[in-house]
């Protein structure tokens, strides 16, 4: 007897949907489909021989303690290590600071968990990334979407989002997905003192900033913040959540991520976390933490800004030399993306069914816009694919578009 499970389901549940992107590689998965639809790390770049070695000095020496239950904030040492690593970057901060977490989103889940009630507002870049809106909407968040440009979110129309009382800001200051942009130095400064003015958290999410490929280094929203308070306390208690994680630079299928926050905010994040999966893969830690101490994690870093920076400047040349005129795009200083615009009125979700026809693959933007929009957007993924493939791939996408904006 069939059991109808669909009234069965939580209320939340409705508010929920597939990952558009997660969905969309299934169809890319073909070998022949050049895809530049998903964010992923060249596995090239993968330190597989390190991580080997790591894992077997770990089991040899440390095995009885890796293969244990460990505590909710995360194994010690990388804690440790990641508040050294912080510091160099003028972030102040003690362990206690300091949650190790599977991934960046269970971060954000976790953030949803404790701060977000059905219908709290939270304020947002648009378009901002999709996994946040996918890790919130089940919480029954309402989105503040505040406008962006080539230089990120607009702060001048921020002040009149605030008003409306949002629970928390949600930003990427740094290469940000899925545009690829990056928030200017004032801008950062305006972001603090308006939130600090309204009383409104902001929670920074930042896995790209380490890999910039031309340009000044900008300190982060949470070292600016700690500034601005003049905050010279060891441990860190001001207005921002920092979110980092270690998939762009050791591997993503290790699905570690830490979260830096006030120490209250630590505590009740540990809460929500041990109802979730009691702690982070001890194992996955501790080998993490055998790969990446003792400066390889600046080394390895160095070499995947040479193959990012080369895979970005070719695929910006492709574009150049394929897209049809009309079309524009961002100009990344680092991360993984670019953000393509066509014309007005042009629609890219029915496109890519095209494209894909054409064997090749990108993401349309309108998801990534939390109050409709963008339909004539795109975002391209250039660290996954190897140069040759880059040029073959936007010349086959170049092709798809001139074509549909001659019909159009």
């Amino acid at each position: 007897m069939h059991t109808p499970w669909e009234h069965r389901f939580a209320h939340r549940t409705q508010r929920m949907g597939s990952s558009v992107i997660r969905e969309l590689l299934k169809l890319t998965e073909s070998p022949d489909i050049i895809s530049f639809a998903g964010g992923l790390p060249a596995p090239d770049v993968f330190p597989v021989e390190d991580f080997a070695e790591a894992c077997q000095r770990v089991l040899r020496d440390m095995g009885k303690y890796a293969l244990q239950y460990g505590s909710t904030e995360g194994y010690t040492p990388l804690r440790e290590m990641i508040a050294r690593h912080t510091a160099r970057y003028g972030i102040s901060v003690t362990i206690d600071n300091i949650m190790i977490t599977s991934g960046s989103q269970q971060a954000l889940d976790l953030l949803g968990k404790i701060f977000i009630n059905r219908g709290d507002r939270v304020l947002v870049e648009s378009p901002t990334y999709l996994g946040a809106l996918q890790a919130w909407n089940a919480y029954g968040a309402e989105y503040v979407a505040v406008p962006s440009d080539k230089d990120g979110m607009m702060t001048d129309a921020l002040e009149n989002a605030l008003r409306t009382g949002p629970k928390f800001i949600y930003v990427l200051p740094n290469f940000q997905n899925p545009t690829g942009v990056t928030l200017p130095i004032e801008r950062r400064h305006k972001l603090i003192e308006l939130a600090d003015r309204y009383g409104v958290p902001i929670v920074e999410d930042d896995p790209y900033g380490q890999l910039r490929y031309e340009g000044e280094h900008l300190p982060s929203v949470v070292a600016l913040d700690g500034q601005y308070r003049d905050d010279q306390g060891a441990c860190y208690s001001g207005n921002v959540i920092y979110l980092s994680t270690f998939s762009k630079t050791l591997a993503p299928g290790i699905r570690l991520a830490w979260v830096i926050a006030p120490p209250e905010v630590i505590r009740k994040m540990v809460q929500a976390k041990q109802g979730a999966d009691l702690h982070t893969a001890t194992f996955n830690q501790i080998v993490a933490y055998e790969v990446a101490h003792g400066g390889f994690l600046d080394r390895h870093i160095h070499l995947i800004r040479r193959v990012y920076k080369e895979r970005r400047d070719v695929m910006l040349a492709a574009l150049d030399s394929y897209f049809p005129p009309g079309t524009d795009w961002t100009q990344p200083q680092g991360g993984l993306f670019l953000w393509a615009t066509t014309p007005e009125g042009m629609d890219t979700t029915p496109l890519l069914k095209v494209a894909i026809e054409n064997k090749v693959a990108f993401v349309p933007g309108a998801p990534f816009y939390p109050c409709g929009g963008g339909g004539n957007t795109m975002r391209l993924n250039f660290s996954n694919a190897t140069p040759d493939n880059i040029r073959i791939g936007m010349a086959r996408l170049g092709k798809v578009l001139k074509e549909a904006i001659e019909k159009k």
